[in-house]
């Protein structure tokens, strides 16, 4: 198989929910380098191919949604992540990404695209499994979320739920 009909099928590919290098190079008989080369490549002929906890993506943004996005503010310290991806899931929301405003490096901001309990569980056993921190540990706990709600009420839902959780906030940072 031709580099340019592999590069077309990973596209195929990544149309639907997130897939690793590893595992696209086993499909393909390559290594896993060859696929991260081919990613950089669909990336600079103008692909929006993103990188998840879970693998490859293309990005939900460019896919015509339907719904609203909206960006909140919360802080809570490490015991309070899964209540937090949760609440935003479980009323029907997806949390695309995780964004810090660090002190020297500027905004750091990591692709998520956690649209169920079951993606967050599987995050979550990821972050433990590695022995990594949340991003949010940079700051104090303050990070914003990107949210794709499907309509205002479940937006509205996600606020009042974390407003009384006391993981939104409002303040400046």
């Amino acid at each position: 198989m031709s580099a340019n009909k592999r590069r077309a099928e990973i596209l195929e590919i990544l149309n639907g929910n997130p897939v690793s290098a590893s595992t696209l190079a086993v499909r393909f008989g390559v290594s896993r380098q060859v696929i991260v080369s081919d990613i950089a490549l669909l990336r600079a002929s103008g692909h929006r191919v993103i990188s998840t906890p879970k693998g490859y993506v293309i990005d939900i943004m460019q896919e015509k949604k339907e719904g609203i996005l909206k960006v909140i503010m919360c802080r809570h310290l490490n015991e309070g992540l899964e209540e937090e991806l949760f609440t935003i899931v479980d009323n029907g929301a997806t949390v695309i990404d995780v964004i810090v405003e660090h002190s020297v490096y500027g905004q750091i901001q990591l692709n998520l695209n956690l649209s169920s309990r079951y993606d967050c569980e599987e995050f979550l056993k990821n972050l433990r499994e590695s022995n990594s921190s949340p991003l949010a540990g940079l700051t104090d706990g303050v990070h914003f979320h990107t949210i794709l709600c499907p309509d205002e009420e479940c937006y509205e839902r996600i606020i009042a739920d974390l407003k009384k959780q006391g993981i939104l906030t409002e303040e400046k940072i």
